[in-house]
């Protein structure tokens, strides 16, 4: 099997520095509608602890940030993702390169858990996933937004054009791939909303 893990650093690596500026199709556009997507879901809910798995430049917990004071942390597999995300914040936000498939946190550590455009990139899907359900407290929430595709689109996505592609794509979900794979890992699916055009949120609970 190919690096996927490897690659995805390597692409990230390369767009960390831009990502935020250039809201393009290929750098931040569609992580920034999920992001502020999430944030509006979390407007009303109270936590204490939350982990951002593939924060990138820590976009979505500067905007949970301005709405809830909590604990934030937040995992990418891209140092210099992280990098970016440490130049903006202080020492009370827990930043951390790793992969999604291996968290390194107690279990039952967290109220909220986000995976937000990154899931996509996972080689081992449902690894993460347990992984997530693992840290997760009991009846905390596990919030996934992504782009995805059904159908022909999807068929192609994951058998002609994956295999082109140098960004670290591992495959291509729809909504109700996601909702399956939330319940096969334990989880309950209390929220399943398309957001624009081929991005969706999918909340599981614990």
């Amino acid at each position: 099997m190919r690096d996927f893990e490897g690659l995805s650093k390597k692409h990230f690596d390369a767009q960390a520095k831009d990502y935020d500026q250039k809201e393009t199709v290929y750098y931040s556009k569609f992580p920034k509608i999920s992001c502020r997507d999430v944030a509006e879901k979390l407007k009303n809910h109270e936590y204490e602890k939350l982990l951002d798995i593939g924060c990138g430049t820590g976009y979505l917990i500067e905007l949970l940030k301005k709405q809830n004071e909590a604990e934030y942390f937040g995992l990418d597999i891209s140092p210099e993702m992280i990098k970016m995300a440490k130049s903006k914040f202080d020492e009370s936000v827990n930043l951390t390169v790793g992969s999604a498939s291996d968290l390194p946190y107690y279990y039952q550590m967290f109220d909220v858990v986000c995976c937000v455009q990154s899931f996509h990139h996972y080689p081992y899907p449902e690894k993460a996933m347990q992984e997530a359900y693992r840290v997760l407290k009991p009846g905390g929430l596990y919030i996934l937004s992504d782009t995805g595709c059904s159908g022909i689109a999807k068929h192609f996505d994951n058998f002609v054009f994956r295999h082109f592609m140098k960004s670290g794509d591992y495959a291509a979900y729809s909504r109700k791939d996601i909702e399956k794979m939330m319940e096969k890992c334990g989880f309950t699916v209390v929220s399943s909303e398309k957001v624009q055009g081929f991005i969706f949120t999918v909340i599981g609970k614990k």
